[in-house]
């Protein structure tokens, strides 16, 4: 598995988040479920990606989905509930979605559980999940925009973009989630390579990921 490091186009391509959101206006896509009015409305939680930095060559397949076990067994506990996760064996990083109702609550769950605790906890809204179609390549990219800088409707109204192109590239895109407040985007998607993806994202809207990783699912 390989991760590929990209700088943003802000100034080349002219287009940021900032200003597609002054183009577009205070609409908001279908394209992107409210989480806060659907689920959080009904269950009092929120949707949660954290990334554990366990360090190149120091886990396994087996070992994220023993601990995976061990998160599951102790989540009714704290009021959380693991979605999915997505494994990057070769930097040894970990993703996990999961639903909860702070932060604190699913650290305390890994902290329980194995004791392996994430660097990073970002709230996230998603967007609308695409069927996995199998036979390519999984790869997370990470958009790191600042703070302030990103709009929920700006990534939806990207994400129409890149999905008008994707084909083009081989690339099916799965899912993005976006945390508003840090101003970081992360995709998932199939392709053959990650160049495809870089390429998607460049001939869509231009704004390019701080990183490509290609990783494993589990759930």
């Amino acid at each position: 598995m390989k991760r590929f490091y990209l700088a943003a186009l802000f100034v080349t391509s002219g287009f940021s988040f900032s200003s597609l959101q002054a183009q577009q206006g205070n609409s908001h896509s279908a394209d992107i479920k409210s989480y806060d009015a659907t689920t959080e409305n009904k269950s009092g939680n929120h949707l949660y990606l954290d990334v554990h930095h366990i360090g190149p060559g120091k886990i396994t397949l087996d070992d994220v989905a023993g601990a995976h076990a061990k998160d599951l067994a102790v989540e009714g506990k704290f009021g959380v509930k693991f979605i999915k996760y997505w494994v990057d064996t070769l930097s040894g990083t970990v993703y996990c979605l999961a639903s909860a109702k702070d932060s604190a609550s699913l650290v305390k769950t890994h902290a329980a559980a194995h004791g392996l605790l994430p660097e990073h906890v970002y709230k996230v809204s998603p967007g609308q999940e695409a069927a996995m179609r199998g036979g390519k390549n999984l790869y997370l990219d990470v958009h790191e925009l600042g703070a302030g800088n990103v709009k929920a409707a700006d990534v939806a109204e990207a994400h129409k973009k890149d999905l008008a192109v994707e084909g083009k590239y081989g690339v099916n895109l799965i899912n993005y989630w976006v945390n508003e407040k840090e101003g970081v985007i992360m995709c998932l998607a199939e392709a053959p390579n990650a160049d495809a993806l870089i390429s998607t994202h460049k001939e869509a809207h231009g704004l390019l990921p701080k990183y490509v990783t290609e990783v494993k699912q589990g759930q």
